[in-house]
């Protein structure tokens, strides 16, 4: 496990200038902010350094300038969203080094927050150039990453202020570091995850990783009709990826090898049309029709799945079993996802989950607040289940 500092170890920070990388990249609709999910995640680290006494120096990115300055893409777009999540007035700051900010942090009384313009307006941001990161902080005295969503990638402001500043995980982070170690860094076995989407060839490396890492390995989606096909199977008119059959066959040796059961459906949802409430059949996995198409994984492999969850300790979920969107192939998410609620609420069961698709599809469940923790941190989720290193989680490391 790795070890890294958080706030409990930053001391007396009042009238100190704190670096904090948030997570601003929230959805819009008309100027609007839509979803300010991402905004209540940085309340508490953002909260308790003000009450602290700290000068909280906010800065993210917004959209995908390309080191250039774009208007519409300004943090500034989300103030107005910030102060009122936050519940405080919160400064713009035009740039993010330099003398305009050495002199609005000169305004700043301690307890105060400023915003600090889009990080990716400076090529040097997305290049970790060490000379910008030098420069930007100059005028700070600690970092603190809070933005678990973007580390995954090796950018100035996620990593590369890291090694000037002393550094330091915020709360958001901090939960997250220790949910996912409970996960699969040292988790208690037995261990299940279940992996649904559309693709295998989106999730390559994520089912190669978890074959070796879970005990149980439950696929469903679009890409559970690829490795029924890749045993012989004909899916009629299915989503599937029929030359991903040797890869698919791959990884089901794998798992073979490292022990790794893998739950593939042996009923399904079928439908001759994709839209809500057609018509549908519930078949055996042998009985899908040339002309019709598997939507969701059938009511006795659930109920099979649930025995399952119930045999296991520690439970990631990445990905919905069926179309989740449209009535009624959501039955099979919803099922599976409410046992692993009840679990998680008695205490038998810690449950992860993350990434878009699992985060709506937890949400139309009704169980988000029941998993044990819930990451909407998208890209450096995955890249986390595929085993890959990140680079702004990695910076924290002080051993």
């Amino acid at each position: 496990m790795m070890a890294f500092r958080t706030l409990d170890d930053l001391g007396d920070i009042k009238g100190k200038r704190v670096f904090v990388r948030v997570d601003l990249n929230v959805p819009m609709a008309d100027g609007r902010v839509t979803d300010e999910t991402r905004l209540r995640a940085l309340l508490p680290t953002v909260s308790e350094l003000a009450d602290k006494g700290a000068k909280v120096l906010l800065l993210a990115h917004f959209g995908r300038p390309k080191g250039a300055k774009h208007s519409e893409m300004s943090v500034s777009m989300v103030l107005d969203a910030l102060q009122d999540v936050l519940g405080r007035e919160v400064m713009f700051v035009p740039e993010i080094a330099g003398d305009i900010v050495a002199q609005s942090i000169g305004i700043l009384a301690d307890g105060d927050i400023a915003l600090l313009e889009n990080t990716r307006f400076w090529p040097g941001e997305e290049q970790n150039d060490p000379e910008l990161a030098r420069a930007v902080a100059a005028n700070g005295d600690y970092y603190v990453n809070d933005a678990f969503s973007a580390a995954h990638r090796a950018h100035m402001s996620t990593e590369g202020l890291a090694h000037i500043l002393p550094a330091y995980a915020g709360r958001s982070m901090e939960a997250e570091l220790k949910a996912l170690e409970a996960a699969l860094g040292s988790p208690e076995h037995p261990v299940a995850a279940v992996v649904g989407g559309a693709k295998v060839s989106s999730k390559l490396d994520v089912l190669n990783n978890l074959v070796k890492q879970v005990d149980h390995l439950i696929i469903g989606g679009g890409m559970a009709n690829t490795f029924l096909a890749a045993r012989g199977i004909n899916v009629g008119k299915s989503l599937c990826e029929h030359d991903l059959a040797d890869t698919a066959n791959a990884i089901l040796d794998a798992a073979d090898v490292a022990g790794c059961t893998v739950h593939l459906p042996y009923d399904v949802v079928t439908s001759l049309e994709f839209r809500a409430n057609p018509p549908v059949r519930t078949v055996n996995v042998h009985e899908v029709a040339a002309d019709e198409m598997i939507l969701d994984v059938g009511p006795a492999a659930v109920e099979a799945l649930a025995d399952v969850l119930k045999t296991c300790r520690t439970l990631v979920w990445n990905g919905p079993l069926g179309a989740f969107e449209m009535e009624p192939f959501d039955a099979a998410t919803v099922s599976l996802a409410r046992t692993a609620a009840a679990l998680t609420r008695e205490g038998s069961l810690v449950s992860v989950a993350g990434g878009g698709d699992t985060v709506a599809a937890l949400a139309h469940a009704g169980v988000t607040e029941d998993f044990t923790f819930v990451s909407t941190a998208g890209g450096a989720f995955l890249e986390w289940m595929e085993g890959k290193p990140l680079p702004g989680v990695d910076a924290l490391n002080i051993i």
